[in-house]
């Protein structure tokens, strides 16, 4: 890097096309250079990528970006013949162009970690992390030329988002450079002050480095412990660092002289500390042994500081070749402890995915195979969505934007009405994605509603909103939640079709003291209506008899046999059919009918048709329950009551078959004077449980009033 800043931009242009370029490379320089593109800023962006090791894909989407800005005309013919991945790799770096934005925008005194989470989230190959952290770098480099105003706002992006992304995946070269330019740039006087105070002392500094050096190698090898010894730089705006965190003047800076000691092993450590010790007299209160006592981070290191030669202080750290491999790849990173987070171990492992590009890649290792891990690592379970005034919002994958509201404010959820996703109106149930910017539309008054609670209507996603929700209604009169609770269950019984001859055992079954704290479970949603309807079949059925084939002589009329999915008492392999009358249900409590000629008829318990029959051959009355054979269709009759609108059956048989059930038959009625419609369905539906779900989401369509089962009364 050092060489190519010594060359003229021309120079330096002219040693890249003097290159065998690989094609992919070679094409974009060619595009590149027939157009108004700016080759000495991208000849340095060029140069970063190559000494971070980055491929030739990445470098032409470099170019290929550049091209894009300057002339879209030209870029969109070449994107045409252009491999997707490479169209990937341009789309990202246009898609930051809105975190950019965003910064520009944003509240002063925001944070930017929402910016950098989202800047990840919204980039989907890592590589383009490494183009924009180098462009940035190349623009700080000559934005001496630009207007003052220009050059701080550079500065502020680059110490809000570039810089702590390059410290975080360990890009130090990249990382320390963008920090002193910015820090430059934003606080001239303070970096002109430091700089000055590093250059009055920088040829004294670096012969006392070197004379250190000398002394301590001759004192290990003596010793017999075999070590790598290096100056470690201090950089401008870590001084400035270190002096406003510990509130310390530039005299009282301990590591403006440092050294670095690279042992084999962890014996060799203490061996080479207690010849630095012998050696020099070290500082009270300034030795910490983290290989001993790491840090939270793992990071594993010893710091001593001593008096070394003319009585100058000298700061000496020593850990083993793997610590240090360890520490500067991110396991004990740096950024961790610097910027006072606590870590994200999602976060963390998508960095750590992002260093392997940094490494040397094996043969046994092809792009293919690395880019297809990335897209398995890199995958979010989080959502980053903006607030209208350009916040970041990370809420979890799923999340709907009501869910939105509550996380900005529960008062804003409260008073929710609508919402808007990038100026499009949605419903509430809409689920953002990464990116989207969301505005609330709220009512004067806080009216959360009762279906918010419902899982099956899909409002809310996040436990903590319904949570909220719940506390709402808690508010409300007692005597509003019993009533409302009575309704919910009396509704669902009739819209189930289901049976209230015993609701004595409710209370106890949900871990409640009585009937009248089950309404308000139920009315606060924390029992779902489906649980109890589920209960009281379960209840309803006839428990099975423990009998063996031994006890029992084979004709008796209470030996036990399979049939399909029901179990059936009585003699022989009898046919067994289900009652066209009440369709029966898997969870249904039923009863068999012997019939002349059918077989079994299989009713539910309380069917009409069967207390009609049983009355007059009350002997072809037996008992049956349902088996656990499974994977089976069950035929059943619903019906939906409403008001018409356009397109009303097409969202209803849309839900119903997105909803895993099959339509036999339809039919539906509206009647013109009062603009009611009546449909109703004859569906095959898997068991009990998949019809409760379906009749609630149903229910929650718009214009639809009612929505139950009918059959057997």
């Amino acid at each position: 890097m050092a060489q190519a800043a010594d060359l003229s931009a021309s120079d330096r242009f002219a040693a890249w096309r003097a290159r065998e370029l690989p094609r992919v490379l070679a094409d974009a320089f060619e595009a590149c250079e027939h157009k108004a593109v700016a080759m000495a800023e991208c000849v340095d962006v060029l140069d970063l990528l190559g000494m971070l090791g980055c491929d030739a894909q990445t470098q032409a989407a470099a170019l290929w970006f550049e091209l894009s800005e300057v002339d879209p005309d030209a870029w969109a013919v070449h994107k045409a013949k252009l491999p997707v991945e490479m169209q990937k790799l341009v789309a990202g770096q246009a898609a930051a162009g809105q975190v950019w934005a965003l910064h520009a925008q944003r509240a002063p005194g925001s944070g930017s970690e929402g910016l950098r989470r989202l800047l990840l989230a919204i980039i989907r190959d890592v590589r383009v992390v490494f183009i924009l952290l180098a462009r940035q770098l190349a623009k700080l480099r000559a934005a001496s030329a630009l207007p003052e105003d220009q050059r701080r706002l550079l500065a502020q992006l680059t110490t809000d988002i570039h810089s702590p992304l390059a410290n975080r995946l360990g890009i130090w070269q990249l990382k320390w450079e963008l920090e002193d330019l910015s820090f430059r740039y934003l606080q001239p006087d303070t970096y002109r002050r430091i700089a000055k105070l590093l250059d009055e002392r920088r040829a004294d500094r670096e012969s006392f480095i070197a004379e250190s050096l000398s002394v301590l190698r001759l004192a290990l090898e003596s010793a017999g412990v075999r070590a790598d010894l290096a100056g470690r730089p201090k950089h401008i705006y870590s001084i400035w660092k270190k002096m406003q965190r510990k509130s310390l003047d530039f005299s009282d800076l301990y590591d403006i002289r440092a050294v670095r000691v690279l042992v084999d092993s962890v014996a060799d450590c203490y061996a080479a500390l207690g010849v630095v010790h012998t050696l020099w007299p070290h500082l009270p209160g300034e030795f910490d042994d983290y290989i001993a006592r790491p840090k939270g981070n793992d990071y594993r290191s010893l710091h001593t500081a001593v008096i070394g030669p003319h009585g100058k202080t000298l700061e000496v750290q020593i850990r083993t070749f793997e610590m240090h491999r360890i520490n500067e790849l991110g396991v004990a990173a740096h950024w961790r402890y610097k910027e006072g987070g606590s870590g994200d171990s999602e976060f963390e492992a998508k960095i750590a995915w992002m260093r392997r590009l940094l490494e040397p890649r094996g043969e046994s290792e092809s792009d293919s195979e690395l880019a297809a891990g990335l897209q398995t690592e890199l995958l979010e379970d989080r959502v980053y969505v903006l607030t209208p005034r350009g916040e970041v919002v990370d809420l979890p994958r799923g999340a709907t934007v009501l869910d939105f509201a509550y996380h900005v404010h529960t008062e804003v959820g409260h008073r929710c009405r609508g919402a808007k996703v990038n100026g499009r109106i949605v419903p509430l149930t809409f689920q953002p994605q990464s990116g989207d910017r969301i505005e609330i539309l709220t009512a004067k008054l806080a009216e959360p509603s009762r279906d918010w609670l419902s899982v099956h209507h899909g409002y809310l996603h996040t436990s903590r909103a319904r949570e909220k929700v719940r506390v709402w209604f808690r508010r409300v009169a007692q005597e509003a939640n019993l009533a409302v609770g009575r309704s919910m269950l009396e509704r669902e019984l009739r819209r189930m079709a289901v049976s209230s001859s015993d609701l004595s055992k409710l209370p106890a079954h949900f871990h409640l003291k009585n009937h009248d704290e089950l309404l308000i479970a139920l009315a606060l949603g924390e029992i779902n209506p489906g649980q109890i309807t589920r209960f009281l079949q379960e209840a309803a059925a006839p428990p099975a008899e423990e009998v063996t084939q031994s006890s029992l002589p084979v004709t008796s009329r209470h030996a036990t046999i399979e049939h399909s999915a029901l179990s059936i008492e009585g003699v022989g392999n009898l046919l067994t059919t289900l009652a066209r009358c009440c369709q029966p249900l898997p969870g249904d409590p039923v009863k068999g009918f012997i019939t002349r000629g059918r077989g079994v008829s299989v009713h539910r318990a309380d069917c009409i048709s069967l207390a009609r029959l049983a009355r007059r051959d009350p002997d072809r009355v037996i008992d049956v329950e349902w088996g656990r054979v499974a994977a089976q269709a069950y035929e059943v009759d619903i019906e939906l009551h409403g008001y018409d609108r356009k397109g009303l059956q097409k969202d209803v048989t849309a839900l119903i078959s997105n909803f895993g059930t099959h339509i036999i038959a339809s039919s539906s009625r509206v009647f013109t004077r009062t603009g009611e419609v009546e449909m109703r369905f004859t569906l095959r539906v898997r068991d009990f449980e998949q019809l409760s779900i379906l009749l609630g989401r149903l229910t929650a369509l718009p214009n639809v009033v009612d929505a139950r089962r009918v059959g057997g009364k």
